[in-house]
């Protein structure tokens, strides 16, 4: 079953029709019973090659048939163990481009924190990034999904005026996030200071802005 379909069997209706499904709704609690077995065993040290379904359903207290009812296997559970470690994602305050993207980078600057901070996330990070397959879930899930937040407000920006009409909106979204991406992932003894994200965007948007601004 696909995270769609997983998701959608979540909210009681059959995939693709909007039609109920007969049976009792998921549980949260045994959802989150389950990622937290999973975190407990990464916690102490179990590398996720050594992880499998029937492992975390004995710490989550539960059967197998109830894990593969939410995920398709432990990769997809993975995925979600990772997101309930991190921080939620921001909510955008609306009121401009530069607040917005002061916002995003903001919560970059958090979970760059984070990791360096927790054990837990130092080390699934680590082993996410060594499993092809993983880490396609992950960037299929988390990150496209934060890429194309980012894309909106910039062809916002770039439709009020805000930013110049000529720019190309991917390279520019690099150019934002690039800085904070360097100092949290490819230089971990960097500053992460407070302030930080409203410097990368002020400086940035100095050069973005139309001649007129």
């Amino acid at each position: 079953m696909s995270l769609a379909e997983s998701r959608a069997r979540e909210g009681g209706q059959e995939p693709g029709t909007g039609s109920p499904v007969r049976g009792r709704p998921r549980s949260e609690a045994v959802e989150r019973s389950i990622i937290e077995g999973m975190m407990t065993l990464l916690e102490d040290g179990v590398p996720l090659a050594e992880l499998s379904i029937e492992r975390v359903a004995r710490t989550a207290g539960v059967g197998k048939a109830t894990i593969y009812r939410r995920w398709s296997g432990k990769e997809e559970l993975f995925v979600d163990v990772v997101r309930a470690a991190e921080p939620p994602d921001p909510v955008l305050p609306g009121t401009s481009v530069r607040d917005d993207l002061v916002a995003l980078l903001e919560s970059l600057r958090r979970r760059g924190l984070m990791r360096r901070s927790s054990a837990i996330l130092h080390n699934v990070h680590a082993q996410m990034k060594s499993s092809p397959k993983i880490w396609a879930a992950y960037h299929a899930v988390v990150i496209e999904p934060r890429r194309r937040t980012t894309f909106e407000v910039l062809r916002r920006g770039r439709e009020n005026g805000e930013l110049r009409a000529d720019l190309d909106i991917e390279l520019v979204s690099d150019l934002f996030v690039g800085p904070m991406l360097v100092r949290t992932v490819m230089r971990p003894d960097a500053a992460l200071d407070e302030g930080l994200a409203e410097h990368i965007v002020d400086t940035v948007l100095a050069g973005l802005r139309p001649d007129d601004a």
